[in-house]
């Protein structure tokens, strides 16, 4: 019993290392970060992004600062018939470009790298009750089109996660939650 309780506990030590390493933006700002972003790529060990990344096509996520420095995340996943809206608050941390969501397990968001004008990395670790923990990293962007220096960019900080190139994923361009969700 003892042996499978300490291989557990390094798991879980080394991975809460890994995510201590994560980068953020250095001198990260929301109010810049706000607005309209595509979701054009992610990066995941999810079991449930990998179930579906065949089959899923670009999101939209807008960005909201709030006045005490937290941040409103809306986001849509598009389905079949409609767009699933999905709306998160993350707490501010004492790190700038880091927030925390404790809603339906436990999330870790970072901003990873932005210009603020073209492109954005965002990590986000979750942990859920039930389920193993699961890393992702996203590439947004302010217009639906994704340039090499973007895509490189991304691959070097989903790499840098640990995250292989198999899973990862281009999503095909679709504009139904960017039309639900900014009309």
């Amino acid at each position: 019993m003892a042996v499978p309780l300490v291989s557990l506990g390094m798991a879980l030590l080394w991975a809460l290392c890994a995510q201590a390493k994560v980068a953020v933006q250095p001198d990260f700002d929301l109010e810049k970060f706000s607005g309209t972003w595509h979701v054009m790529a992610g990066a995941s060990d999810c079991a449930i992004f990998q179930s579906m990344k065949d089959i899923m096509t670009t999101s939209a996520a807008i960005i909201q600062p709030l006045p005490n420095g937290d941040m409103q995340f809306q986001t849509g996943y598009p389905l079949p018939e409609e767009c699933k809206k999905i709306e998160m608050h993350f707490k501010k941390t004492e790190q700038p470009g880091r927030f925390t969501n404790d809603e339906h397990g436990k999330k870790d968001l970072r901003v990873m790298e932005t210009d603020y004008v073209s492109f954005a990395v965002l990590y986000v670790w979750k942990e859920a009750e039930g389920e193993p923990s699961s890393s992702t990293v996203q590439l947004l962007t302010r217009t639906p089109e994704v340039t090499p220096e973007m895509v490189e960019r991304f691959k070097v900080h989903y790499h840098s996660v640990g995250l292989p190139d198999d899973m990862m994923v281009m999503l095909p361009k679709s504009d139904v939650c960017f039309k639900a969700l900014s009309g």
